[in-house]
């Protein structure tokens, strides 16, 4: 739980829950583990079956990592048949290798110190595994896990009860004088590996710790050892990376011998090692994991300085089963008394070595190191050390570790000093009477966060007090924590409904269970968790909002909540931090209205126009919320909100914008922050029915949010929306409360003024300046828009119009059409009411002419697809207003009006790009099958109804490509959907994206298909798509689409019933609008379209073929040579296919010619080739054309003596 020192994203819960209850029972694949370690013999060589083999053992494996335990019943059998594999002298070195592989990763699953007990570990064992050790290549990186398992299994097999020296024989009479004794051997290589670079490390200081240990090398070899180890440590450098690698083997020697070796016999050694790790200022490393290693053992050293005793004085908790909680009665032990421990003899005899401070000194520093694990050690030295002094010096180790919480120290002491606390206090070391001290230090830290630059540190401080406490819960007495169990509990609560990021909030939580579940003394505990539960924290909005209100309904935690929001988080650096604990105090308000009133609103004022802009900000927000609230609650008993507030607080709200404006703070990026808080306050003091009536302070409120509009293009990215809905939203509070008069209607000067105002500036040069006013205007309450209706709707319609001076205005025309929308809703509907003031008969064409012109908006710049935006906001505002018109006028709805609805909609639910296929589908479902009453004049209805039942509204989705194209497709039977339906799909046929081409294409082909034998069906189906070509011409968004989707009709056969009558009128018209698409065009991508859909045409007979022919001869001249290539290879495919093209004579010279012609040589020599190509296909030869440019001032024109009326291209 402390250790995580990560910030806040919010997690997806319901998929941690999952994982949790994701529980293994049993090692299920066991024989499936069998069969893949029987195989490694039959399998080791080929490559690709090792690799997948071994993949699959690991993945296996991996899964039991957090239940290694369910691997025990079955190591025996796995270990067995490894080691088989690996002691059978047959085995191929990549055999043994791979059964090592397997050894490592279930040691590294389960974990070296259980499953090394089941490695044998006879007498006769020590020299096969040393003469293999000896025969690895410490330099061989591709084989560590073979070095790595043999130093570990060396480290069991010299454990044996037996004088090593036994194992040499009779050494001294043998004449080898190159036989060197086991021990010594086995020493050797121990200190080799502890110098390499892999993991072979740190199996070697294993080996050395079990090896030195022993008696019999006790004797001989531990002071030479642990003089090479100083000497080697002493001559390296953590400044380079061999150095390092070195160190990082001595220390953890050094450190594994401190710990497995006797007191007696190390003790005389640990000055040195003290003095020498003294000498080697690794505190000024940068390698992490030396400093680890020097803490570490600088931890072990104090424990062999000091003897090892449990300290009588320490703080002994009784019993601690739950069950005493739960209310069964259990005899409780004894606790240890205090004043007894005075008197303990044994601490007066007892001397503390010299070194003792030392070391001391060295573990706090360790508790402020940067790194975690660094501190983490220290923390665990400081409580191993502290367990052994006595009470007096225990207490001077306690107040050392208090002093790491000064607001001098950095996040790293806070965090470090928590840890050690927990420590302390969970071995009982931190007696009750130091609880008055440490439980505010704990308090400060479950709420400590520090700013640094753009983000914060202390989530890691906060998720240690966590620790803190849960150790706490554990360690004490409900007795001794009794006096601060109201502190702790509202401290917890706090931290895990208001904290920022998700793990100090779980973290907060499962301490407060904890506490709940062993002290049995915190208020409503049981209660809280089963609101506030390790999940339920885990989503911020959730915690703020919702769990915060349940939690402070019981008294004893409302006003610590309240005042821990007013005081930390109002002022915090997220901005989204603050927003949510305005919120959580407008809900909490009716919990402590009078509380709220005459502390809180006082207390925030001044700090409205304070000099910290964070405090500014949220202070302003609380006072809207609050107020808000409080006007609320007045209201339910029929009271004003005066009842609550003073005079004086009411002035202090009126006055804010006032101070606000004086000190200048709406300027700069300040003002980014000002205004939309100041927009808010504006909304909840008008909503709150403040009495400002006849104030001047409206005029001001008036003139912010005048120039909260003017000035959006002002602004940051970030904050053109938020103040823009703020001030929306603040109008719309503002008029509707200050604007009317007593009978209902408008003040006619204010309403003309702002009208006026707000209509002329929707023809502002600046974009984000018409979006405000537009949306303004669409803020509008009814009774403002009486008589103004025509002029609103003209200035919206004329900003959501496209013209060439402001095409690039796409914002701007979508905030027209939501304000169109929201206009509408506002002015309501009667059918004979006058135009100027409702909507009706008169203005209806107007307001769906303009809906409509909007979905057809298809801008492109520099961002993109602009248009997307115009036309979501557009079919947006359809439903809406086609919704309000059904249930309130449906007659108004004409059948043209629904005709072009529909066709729109299903032109959109027919393209290519997703979210918005998605959102028109969900438009066109919703307006189909809506019922109440049903939307009139809808063309083929029924056979709507059939290829969409209402099921679809819920289950199909638009998103995916697979599914909105089979179901858009069957529209094209319909012939008043035919056109829309089908321009959709060229785009999307046509497109970029692999999955819509691929299922748009599929879809539109199987309807093909039905329809490929219907002569008449087929017609019509040809001539709506020459209608949209004709449409569309050199309107490059659907013509290079189109001429896509042409060629694959073309390949696919689609009108092979037309290629049997000569000069089809389709062929013929296809022709003609694929010349003048490409004329003068220099678009790579369309011309090379017209070449497929040309070599297409060949198909049809008559006269058409031979002009077909000509126009890809010209092309084979064409001043692009890609385009030539292009042609010249898709012309020689084109006449393979179709045989009765060109005479059967010629056709070996003409492919000869297209396949080693060079056509991207110079342009004289390829035409030489064209005109070969002309003679032999019978097609007339083109003729350059031949300019002469005149002298300007006698006004000649150019002159062609031959010059092409009809066909395209220039070559």
């Amino acid at each position: 739980m402390a250790l995580n020192e990560m910030e806040d994203n919010e997690p997806d819960t319901d998929a941690e829950a999952q994982s949790c209850v994701n529980v293994l029972e049993s090692f299920t694949e066991s024989q499936e583990v069998r069969g893949l370690i029987c195989s490694l013999c039959d399998i080791h060589g080929d490559l690709t079956a090792k690799e997948m083999a071994t993949e699959k053992f690991f993945v296996i494996m991996d899964k039991y990592q957090e239940q290694p335990h369910l691997l025990d019943p079955h190591l025996e059998w796995m270990l067995s048949l490894l080691l088989e594999i690996i002691q059978d002298e047959k085995s191929s070195p990549s055999l043994i290798h791979l059964g090592f592989k397997f050894l490592y990763r279930i040691s590294k699953v389960r974990g070296p110190k259980y499953f090394l007990r089941l490695f044998p570990h006879e007498v006769t064992d020590v020299q096969p595994v040393l003469d293999m050790l000896s025969l690895q290549d410490p330099k061989d990186h591709e084989t560590w896990e073979i070095r790595y398992m043999l130093l570990l299994w060396l480290s069991t097999t010299c454990l044996i009860p037996f004088d090593l020296a036994r194992l040499d024989g009779n050494l001294a009479s043998t004449d080898c004088p190159t036989k060197v004794p086991i021990m010594d051997r086995i020493l050797s290589l121990a200190k080799c590996y502890l110098t390499v670079s892999d993991k072979a490390r740190d199996a070697a200081a294993v080996l050395v710790s079990k090896l030195v240990i022993r008696p019999d090398v006790k004797q001989k070899r531990l002071a030479d050892f642990l003089d090479w180890n100083l000497s080697t440590f002493a001559q390296s450098s953590y400044q380079i990376m061999e150095g390092t690698i070195v160190m990082d083997g001595m220390l953890q020697s050094l450190a594994q011998l401190f710990k497995h070796g006797k007191r007696d016999d190390m003790l005389p050694y640990a000055p040195t090692v003290l003095k020498c790790l003294d000498n080697s200022n690794l505190s000024d490393s940068n390698q992490t994991i030396l400093r680890k290693l020097g803490v570490k053992l600088v931890q072990r050293l104090g424990l062999t300085f000091l003897k090892p005793k449990i300290a009588k004085w320490r703080y002994q908790r009784g019993n601690r089963s739950l069950a005493a909680n739960l209310g069964k009665p259990i005899p409780v032990q004894p606790i240890a008394d205090e004043s007894k421990a005075d008197l303990d003899p044994d601490d007066e005899d007892y001397d503390i070595p010299e070194e003792i401070e030392n070391i001391i000194e060295q573990l706090l520093v360790g508790l402020k190191d940067k790194d975690t694990i660094v501190r983490w050690s220290a923390a665990k030295g400081i409580g191993r050390v502290t367990s052994r002094l006595p009470k007096e010096l225990a207490d001077e180790v306690v107040g050392s570790v208090l002093e790491c919480f000064s607001f001098q120290e950095t996040d790293n002491a806070w965090h470090g000093g928590c840890l050690a606390l927990a420590e302390l206090g969970r071995r009982g070391l931190l007696l009750p009477s130091r609880l008055p001290d440490v439980v505010p230090v704990i308090l400060k830290a479950l709420i400590y966060d520090e700013k640094r630059g753009a983000c914060s540190v202390g989530s890691n401080v906060r998720d240690a007090a966590c620790y803190v406490c849960w150790a706490f819960a554990r360690a004490y007495e409900p007795s001794a924590l009794k006096p601060f169990v109201n502190q702790i509990s509202s401290a917890l609560l706090i931290a895990a409904v208001f904290d920022r990021s998700v793990n100090c909030r779980r973290a907060a939580s499962a301490a407060f269970q904890e506490n709940v579940g062993r002290q049995g003394t915190f208020p409503h505990g049981i209660d809280i968790l089963t609101t506030a539960d390790y999940f339920a924290v885990g989503i911020r909005t959730n915690c703020f909002l919702t769990i915060s209100v349940y939690v402070a309904s019981f008294a004893e935690y409302t006003k610590p909540m309240i005042d821990h929001l007013v005081d930390k988080k109002i002022n915090h650096w997220d901005g989204a931090i603050r927003e949510l604990a305005t919120k959580s105090l407008h809900n909490l308000t009716p919990l402590a209205p009078e509380y709220m009133a005459h502390t809180v609103i006082p207390k925030l004022l001044p700090l409205t126009v304070g000099m910290d802009l964070h405090t500014r900000h949220g202070s302003i927000l609380a006072c809207a919320e609050i107020t808000h609230a409080l006007y609320r609650l007045a209201a339910a008993q029929d009271r004003s909100v005066g009842t609550y507030l003073s005079d004086e607080a009411l002035e202090g709200l009126r006055n804010i914008h006032y101070k606000l404006a004086e000190r200048q703070l709406y300027r700069g990026l300040g003002g980014e922050l000002m205004k939309p808080a100041v927009c808010l306050l504006i909304e909840k003091l008008s909503l709150s029915r403040i009495p400002f009536k006849e104030d001047d302070i409206i005029r001001e409120w008036q003139k912010l949010i005048d120039d909260s509009f003017k000035n959006l293009h002002l602004c940051s990215s970030a904050a053109k929306p938020k103040i823009k809905d703020a001030a929306v939203s603040a109008l719309a509070a503002l008029c509707d409360e200050f604007y009317k008069r007593e009978d209902g209607t408008a003040i006619v000067e204010v309403q003309e003024d702002l009208v006026r105002r707000y209509v002329s500036e929707l023809e502002n040069l600046e974009e984000m300046t018409r979006c405000g006013y537009a949306l303004g205007l669409g803020a509008l309450p009814h009774f403002m828009l009486h008589g103004r209706l025509v002029q609103v709707l003209e200035g919206l319609r004329k900003a959501a119009s496209i013209s060439a001076k402001d095409a690039r205005f796409a914002e701007a025309r979508r905030d027209a059409l939501i304000a169109i929308a929201r206009v509408c809703e506002s002015a309501g509907v009667s059918p004979e009411g006058p135009a100027d003031s409702v909507v009706c008969a008169g203005n209806v064409p107007l307001i769906y002419g303009t809906l409509l012109e909007g979905v057809r908006d298809y801008t492109v710049d520099s961002r993109g697809d602009v248009g997307a935006w115009v036309r979501q906001a557009a079919l947006t505002s359809l439903m809406k207003v086609t919704l309000l018109l059904v249930q309130s006028c449906p007659e108004l709805i004409t059948p043209d009006i629904s005709s072009q609805m529909f066709c729109c909609l299903a032109q959109q639910s027919a393209e290519k790009i997703d979210c918005f296929r998605a959102h028109a589908g969900h438009v066109f479902l919703t307006l189909l099958h809506f019922e109440r009453p049903a939307v009139p004049h809808i063309p083929y209805r029924e056979e709507l109804l059939k290829i969409f039942p209402s099921t679809d509204i819920e289950t199909l989705n638009w998103n995916a490509p697979s599914q909105a194209f089979p179901r858009i497709t069957q529209l094209l039977s319909l012939p008043t959907y035919q056109y829309p339906t089908l321009l959709g799909l060229t785009v999307s046929v046509g497109g970029l994206t692999e999955s819509t081409v691929r299922h748009s294409g599929q879809s539109l082909f199987s309807y093909l298909e039905t329809i490929k034998q219907d002569r008449r069906a087929l017609s019509e189906f040809s001539s709506t798509l020459l209608r949209i070509f004709r449409d569309h011409q050199r309107n490059d968004r659907v013509s290079i689409p189109l001429l896509k989707m042409l060629d694959q009709m073309l390949a696919n056969g689609c009108f092979e019933v037309f290629t049997a009558e000569d000069n089809h009128s389709f062929s013929v018209d296809l022709l003609g609008l694929c010349k003048e698409e490409i004329k003068k065009s220099k678009d790579i991508q369309k011309l090379r379209s017209s070449i497929f859909v040309f070599c297409g045409l060949v198909q049809f007979q008559g006269d058409v073929r031979k002009k077909v022919l000509f126009q890809l001869l010209l092309l084979l001249c064409h001043p692009f040579p890609v385009i030539r290539t292009t042609t010249a290879s898709q012309l020689y495919e084109t006449l393979l296919m179709y045989d009765d093209v060109i005479d059967p004579g010629v056709i070996e010279e003409v492919m000869m010619i297209l396949s080693d012609t060079n056509w991207e040589a110079e342009l004289p020599e390829v035409r030489e080739q064209r005109n070969q190509l002309c003679e032999l296909l019978g097609v007339q030869k083109p003729v350059l054309v031949t300019q002469v440019r005149a002298n300007r001032s006698s006004r000649e024109t150019f002159a062609s003596t031959v010059h092409w009326r009809r066909h395209v291209g220039q070559p």
